[in-house]
């Protein structure tokens, strides 16, 4: 099953997608958590990265699409994916679309979190990560534990004025995505503002249905 994963920052695609692949065997692919490892690990290409996301602007759609295209050929994915971050623009939607005739797939759905921009400001801005483990709190609905409190960390696009870019460049870029494939009879809505597993169970029976 091929799937995409669409929605604005801080929707709460990563908290999704980790019972979405649990639950249906289905291996995500997150382009984000891709270049985070490039910058991570101090590559060049990392550090092309960096320069866009640390400005809170999309990476050019030539680097990503040429990341995504050899992650779709490694052999865990075979039997379907998860996309997570991509494709965030039109013309990446049309990139994926020709890597996928050209390997013989089809997308079976996207699914669209849809989340108000107050709530995802006050989900990002209170976001924290521990450098060590790489695991993420939110100093309000999921506070560090005392023992790690001190070393956590507020990552550089984690701020409110990046989000409000971000937020600008996905209205502007990824929003369009929306017709692209609700023309196309595969998009999927979802409200994204209730609890975690209640948001779990619309998507599941999005997926199912």
């Amino acid at each position: 099953m091929d799937l995409i994963f669409l929605g604005p920052p801080g929707a709460g695609k990563g908290t999704q997608a980790k019972w979405i692949i649990e639950e249906f065997a289905t291996p995500q692919i997150s382009t984000g958590d891709i270049i985070r490892a490039a910058i991570r690990g101090g590559t060049e290409l990392g550090k092309e990265f960096k320069s866009y996301t640390d400005a809170g602007k999309l990476v050019p759609d030539e680097l990503v699409n040429r990341m995504v295209k050899d992650r779709l050929a490694q052999d865990d994915v075979k039997g379907g994916f998860l996309l997570d971050g991509f494709p965030r623009t039109v013309p990446q939607a049309d990139a994926l679309d020709g890597m996928q005739t050209e390997a013989g797939r089809r997308l079976n759905h996207v699914l669209l979190l849809e989340v108000a921009d107050s709530v995802l400001l006050e989900r990002i801005t209170g976001r924290r990560s521990d450098p060590e483990t790489g695991r993420v709190y939110h100093i309000k609905f999921d506070p560090p534990p005392a023992d790690v409190a001190d070393r956590v960390i507020q990552r550089s696009d984690d701020t409110e004025e990046v989000l409000g870019q971000r937020l600008e460049e996905y209205h502007a870029k990824t929003a369009p995505l929306i017709p692209y494939y609700e023309e196309k009879g595969l998009l999927r809505r979802i409200a994204g503002e209730g609890s975690p597993e209640e948001i779990r169970d619309l998507l599941f029976a999005a997926i199912r249905g």
